[in-house]
């Protein structure tokens, strides 16, 4: 048992003095240690073990001293238990608890070296049982002898135990399938893992660890043969006999029924004049002497005449009778006389019936049946018929009427001396002549495309895009799409009517269709440079197309530095750039002048103002209450399709401008706009844009 308690303990100190103490907290790691074993003597459980750190590394420390303490205890009652009870199995415990397996197995191992000792075997263990047990082993067994390591023993000897020197005494401590490992049956150790497998009669689970017995009664893998049961055992199989083997066979040691020699075992009972001839299951006595051609020898010995006439083969030809005689037989000629019913066959040897039936003339009126019979014939009524007393004849029975709804599922048809039975339309007559079953009608195609079949009869139906017949209900139609009410809002542009749907297409030109195939897009010539705009000119994208426009900064201003790119506009900004000394330049209130090119589409449903440019006005920094913004249109509103309204917006001035006016494109207008800060009724400050509006002639 000491042997026991010094294993575990000495990696648990080599652990202690490889990791150093908390930096930063009052604790060490071996305090924490203490703390976890006291615990675990005092209270013999873990669960629930107050930790008195928070650091990792103490409370790590302290769960694995408790349960480190915990398995000593354990193991160290388990051999007691094996030394002064001589078993294990009695001892009632929590089994399902990792301490209950500490304590089975220290006991079990103790058990082991116990026997070894009894027997005189060698203490040294089986390395396949597994270190700990060794050593529990070795201890039991050696009884007396010292082996352990004490837990007084300096720790600074045990730290200084190299790792080379514990995998020499221990050759098995990097094995996976150290102690059985974790394979409930075998376990090969690979080196980076182990692998499971299973005796002969097993296979593996699932979980590739535990084995489970194989069924070979259900699988089919056994080997009984006919008359014998399979019954499955752990691992194996037996093969039980159904039935005995009954009177003359006796049972073999692999479960087969073996014929009994009664002869050769002398178990008959023939008597001395007999000899015994052994048969399947029983036996036959023979007789020694053998009796005459003409005679049989029956059970006794004796010699019976055999009646040559009574056999089935008669051994006189046609015309004689037989005469039977002591071991043999005669043949007399005779001449039969027949009676009314019969007459002579052609030998003339024999009187054989007459079939009044088969003659010409029927003897039966009609409705009637001929039955023969030996000598005679009788005449009944057909089946169908019955038979009436005052005309006494055979009339037709007309079975719908005299067995209303009985006979036939729907419909009954007499016909003379029977009925047949008929379903109404959708049904067909069943295998059975009188039952209905529905007639899948669409196995025949009567649809011109999709077929449902119903009970007794069949739907036809459509496929999308189509719509069925409301002449004949079989045919279907295209459903014309774009002739619908919702046909002009299918596709954007123009829809193309096609057998079972319909297609969009856009302008030949400028548009390509969208991804969802009913809207246009717009191509951007000038992004995917198939524009044809000279060097000099600007590639301005509109809606179906793209202009090249020259926009030249006047005399006396110069180009920004940056065109401003946005969604719907593109825009030319020109800044007042005067030359020095000129006076007329730096008094001029214009101080930029913009050039923006905007494309519209022809509204289609133009209800109110639609707001298309927005000018963001920024006041300079003059006093409050003393400037104002001023917006106009001063060129290019042709019938005052355009206004420019004032707003104010997140602090800023802002002026708006409206399509007040349907425009139907394509259309081109310059709007002139003016953006005048006035300061005292003067105009100090002035921006000039000039809006290129494009308004296409498509909606989209």
């Amino acid at each position: 048992m000491d042997n026991l308690r010094g294993a575990r303990p000495l990696r648990l100190l080599l652990l202690l003095a490889l990791v150093p103490s908390l930096r930063g907290q009052d604790l060490s790691m071996e305090e924490c240690c203490d703390k976890g074993i006291e615990w675990a003597n005092k209270n013999r459980i873990c669960a629930s073990l107050p930790l008195i750190s928070e650091s990792r590394e103490c409370s790590m420390t302290q769960v694995q001293c408790c349960r480190n303490q915990l398995e000593k205890q354990y193991c160290s009652d388990g051999i007691e238990f094996a030394n002064v009870r001589e078993e294990c199995d009695s001892h009632i415990g929590e089994n399902s608890t990792c301490e209950a397996d500490y304590f089975k197995v220290c006991c079990y191992c103790c058990l082991l070296g116990k026997t070894a000792q009894v027997q005189g075997q060698s203490c040294e263990p089986n390395p396949k049982i597994g270190y700990q047990c060794g050593i529990v082993f070795r201890a039991c067994c050696m009884k007396g002898q010292d082996l352990s390591i004490s837990d007084d023993a300096p720790k600074k000897e045990q730290v200084e135990i190299s790792k080379e020197e514990l995998d020499q005494e221990d050759p098995y401590l990097h094995d996976g399938c150290r102690g059985g490992g974790p394979c409930s049956q075998q376990c090969r150790d690979t080196g980076s893992s182990y692998v499971c497998s299973c005796f002969v009669g097993y296979q593996l689970q699932a979980d590739g660890v535990n084995c489970e017995d194989i069924n070979e009664c259900i699988t089919g893998t056994h080997s009984c043969g006919i008359g014998q049961t399979c019954v499955n055992t752990l691992g194996s199989f037996r093969c039980q006999r159904d039935t005995s083997c009954g009177t003359g066979y006796e049972l073999t040691d692999d479960s087969r029924c073996k014929d009994i020699d009664e002869c050769e075992t002398g178990t008959h009972n023939c008597p001395p004049d007999f000899i015994c001839q052994n048969t399947p299951g029983s036996f036959r006595c023979r007789p020694k002497l053998q009796c005459m051609n003409g005679f049989i020898q029956d059970a006794l010995g004796n010699c019976i005449d055999i009646n040559e006439c009574l056999s089935t083969n008669t051994p006189c030809p046609a015309g004689q009778i037989c005469i039977n005689t002591d071991g043999s037989y005669t043949c007399q000629r005779m001449s039969p006389s027949c009676g009314r019913g019969y007459h002579l066959n052609e030998d003339g040897t024999r009187c054989v019936d007459v079939d009044e039936c088969s003659s010409s003339n029927q003897p039966c009126g009609e409705g009637h049946v001929c039955i023969n019979a030996p000598g005679n014939y009788r005449c009944e009524c057909k089946t169908g018929y019955s038979f009436d007393v005052i005309s006494r004849t055979c009339i037709d029975i007309n079975e719908c009427r005299r067995y209303p709804g009985r006979l036939c599922a729907h419909k009954c048809e007499n016909t003379p001396g029977s009925y047949y039975c008929t379903c109404t339309m959708g049904f067909k007559l069943s295998a059975d002549g009188r039952s209905c079953e529905d007639l899948n009608e669409c196995e025949s195609s009567p649809c011109s495309q999709e077929c449902a079949n119903v009970y007794g009869s069949y739907q036809c139906y459509c496929r999308r895009g189509f719509q069925l017949s409301d002449i004949d209900g079989i045919s279907c139609e295209d459903i014309d799409e774009c002739a619908l009410p919702t046909g002009g809002h299918i596709c954007s542009y123009r829809c193309i009517n096609i057998p079972g749907s319909f297609q969009c297409t856009c302008p030949s030109t400028g548009y390509r269709l969208a991804p969802n195939a009913r809207n246009c897009q717009d191509i951007d010539e000038c992004v995917a440079e198939s524009h044809n705009c000279s060097f000099n000119e600007t590639c301005f994208n509109i809606q179906g197309g793209f202009r090249c426009l020259s926009l030249e900064c006047p005399e006396n201003y110069r180009k920004s530095g940056d065109t401003v790119r946005l969604e719907k506009t593109d825009t030319i900004r020109c800044i007042k750039s005067c030359r020095p000394n000129d006076v007329n330049c730096v008094l001029d209130p214009v101080h930029t002048i913009s050039h923006t090119v905007i494309s519209l589409p022809t509204f289609r449903e133009f209800t109110r103002p639609e707001e298309i440019i927005f000018l963001r006005a920024i006041t300079p920094t003059y006093p409050a209450n003393q400037a104002d913004i001023i917006f106009d249109i001063t060129e290019g509103n042709l019938r005052d399709s355009f206004d420019i309204i004032k707003r104010y917006m997140d602090g800023m001035t802002v002026g708006v401008v409206r399509q007040v006016r349907p425009i139907v494109g394509p259309f081109h207008a310059i709007l002139k706009l003016e953006m005048n800060y006035v300061m005292g009724g003067v105009v100090s400050h002035r921006n000039i844009v000039n809006v290129h509006i494009f308004v296409s002639e498509y909606w989209f």
